[in-house]
């Protein structure tokens, strides 16, 4: 069994800091991808923002948990960094970099790395995440284009 890294590259109209938003914000998730739900495992009672350490379930359209996953880093408005500590694919860890391009707007690179690779699923892994940022891109463009 081998291991696969996958990199998927979007370029979103609007600036790093709403894209990076826009990631965080696990309410807007069902919105914008195939999840059904993105839900940050925090004690009872508390309010804060995420931060490392921290857990987020993930939960497919059907209502099943899909993964767990931990932040690992995050750098505001520049990066965000996971791995799946539950699921079918334990061994999965990406990190999201969202940097201003050259011309305006931001440029989101996705990157992910597979301990285990399944050489049937690569092309499913390298779609899917092409995908996510695609429509990461799509989403963070809307909230820019939205009439005030």
């Amino acid at each position: 069994m081998s291991s696969l890294a996958v990199t998927a590259i979007s370029r979103s109209s609007a600036p790093a800091a709403l894209v990076y938003a826009a990631l965080l914000d696990a309410e807007s998730w069902p919105s914008w991808t195939s999840y059904y739900e993105v839900e940050w495992e925090l004690p009872a009672g508390v309010e804060r923002s995420a931060r490392v350490g921290d857990l987020r379930t993930i939960r497919s359209r059907l209502g099943r948990v899909c993964c767990r996953e931990r932040i690992v880093e995050m750098v505001p408005d520049q990066r965000f960094s996971y791995e799946q500590v539950a699921g079918l694919f334990a061994s999965h860890r990406g990190a999201v970099d969202v940097a201003r391009a050259p011309h305006g707007g931001t440029d989101i690179i996705w990157s992910a790395t597979y301990r285990h690779s399944f050489p049937f699923l690569d092309k499913l892994r390298r779609r899917r995440l092409q995908v996510l940022v695609h429509d990461l891109a799509s989403y963070a463009n809307s909230i820019v284009s939205r009439p005030c």
